[in-house]
């Protein structure tokens, strides 16, 4: 019945996008795909909203934002909001067709439903008229999934973030253990540090819902496990990833501290940052912070790797993030394509990073000497990147659905003894009724 409702919902969006297009006085300003590039003070006087996830990027973002406003006279407004508040505004907003906002931070695993729903505005015209502007082949491969579906570009990429393993330097010397190189060795050195004293092992997301399905399908993948296999169908409840899920639980009772299974991704850093967990698996967006004194313990003390994959795994690494997308419905379109040209440009993208961002899109970024010598550990982020993949979550239109699933039977092996067969056999049955 949601999957019903949902593709009802996408049928109505995708009408209400042709009347829009074809009823607009000013199709110049709300389709700019076919003009050329907005000249110098044609913004002025225009209003733009941006409604921005509130990851570490959003203090850059709106300092950015503001700054091109001016230099454009265009009046841009940043609300930034919590996730839930998100995702919830934003399909209010299209379902709607309000247009509260011009632009959008999108979720990567948002790209199918709102491709396929006609929610944001497809930039793939835009990006072949301006390609030489944009210096596409600067952009990580991996980075275009934030938006690519089929053949349409309905996000540009922006805030890019790779999966890492964070480990204490101090701990592991302590210990005599070595870097973790595979997932067998992470898991090693997890369960011999163990959760007696203090730091523990290991720390990861366990509350239920979207925190704990979204670490443990990173963990999963690190072990060969996918939720979708090659032609699109689930396989959640696949021999390796039943495996995968039964040692996730044994970290948990034997690596991680106290209430870890209640943890989520503010809680799972604050247990690293107070130096409670000797290793975390997140993501990239989160590495600088550990060196900043006033909000970390363990600053001087962390060395990173990418997250390490099983014995006998292709090396790819989880890759997620943002993409600044265009609300469909939008009458300022022209504008907002500017703005996202002048924000993922290089030389922006530099202070982007330089500024605290902590996400990446751009090669020149990663390898700009000056970033590599205030952040020594772009170099592993960069190796990372090179070998990401988007879709180690499915960015499919079933995503909320799958991950609810997901997270329910992550949840019920973690607090309630359940097996993880017999868990992931019951998620099995609720996500093959989505295709």
């Amino acid at each position: 019945m949601r999957i019903l409702r949902r593709r009802a919902l996408a049928g109505i969006a995708a009408l209400a996008c042709l009347g829009l297009a074809a009823c607009s006085g000013n199709s110049g300003s709300t389709d700019p795909s076919g003009a050329a590039p907005a000249s110098p003070g044609s913004l002025r006087g225009q209003k733009l909203t941006l409604i921005a996830m509130n990851d570490p990027f959003a203090p850059t973002l709106k300092t950015l934002a503001a700054e091109w406003g001016q230099q454009n006279g265009v009046g841009i407004q940043v609300d930034v909001v919590g996730y839930g508040d998100l995702a919830t505004r934003v399909r209010s907003d299209f379902v709607g067709r309000t247009a509260n906002f011009d632009l959008l931070t999108m979720d990567i695993v948002w790209t199918g439903e709102f491709a396929e729903a006609g929610y944001t505005a497809d930039l793939t015209k835009l990006i072949e008229r301006d390609k030489d502007q944009l210096q596409l082949d600067d952009i990580y491969d991996a980075a275009w999934t934030q938006g690519k579906w089929g053949d349409k570009q309905v996000a540009f990429p922006l805030a890019g973030y790779v999966n890492l393993l964070n480990y204490r330097t101090d701990v592991f010397q302590q210990k005599g253990l070595e870097a973790p190189k595979t997932l067998e060795q992470l898991e090693s050195a997890a369960l011999a540090i163990g959760k007696s004293g203090t730091p523990a092992g290991w720390v990861a997301n366990g509350q239920q819902g979207p925190a704990a399905a979204q670490d443990w399908m990173a963990y999963a993948f690190q072990s060969g496990g996918q939720i979708l296999d090659t032609a699109g169908k689930p396989v959640v409840n696949s021999a390796v990833n039943v495996k995968s899920l039964e040692t996730y639980k044994k970290l948990f009772d034997g690596a991680a501290p106290g209430g870890a299974k209640e943890f989520d991704w503010g809680q799972r850093e604050t247990a690293f940052t107070q130096g409670q967990a000797a290793m975390v698996e997140s993501w990239s967006v989160s590495r600088a912070s550990y060196e900043k004194p006033d909000v970390s313990t363990v600053a001087g003390k962390v060395a990173t790797v990418p997250a390490p994959m099983a014995s006998g795994v292709t090396p790819k690494y989880a890759f997620g993030g943002w993409g600044l997308a265009i609300n469909s419905a939008s009458e300022h379109q022209a504008a907002a394509w500017e703005f996202i040209k002048w924000v993922t440009s290089p030389d922006v993208q530099k202070r982007w990073v330089a500024d605290g961002a902590g996400s990446y899109i751009r090669k020149s970024t990663v390898e700009d000497k000056e970033l590599l010598a205030k952040y020594p550990f772009q170099d592993v982020i960069g190796e990372a990147l090179t070998n990401g993949d988007g879709d180690a979550r499915p960015r499919v239109p079933q995503y909320s659905e799958i991950e609810t699933a997901v997270g329910t039977a992550v949840s019920k092996v973690l607090t309630q003894n359940v097996s993880a067969q017999a868990a992931l056999d019951e998620a099995q049955d609720t996500v093959a009724k989505l295709f």
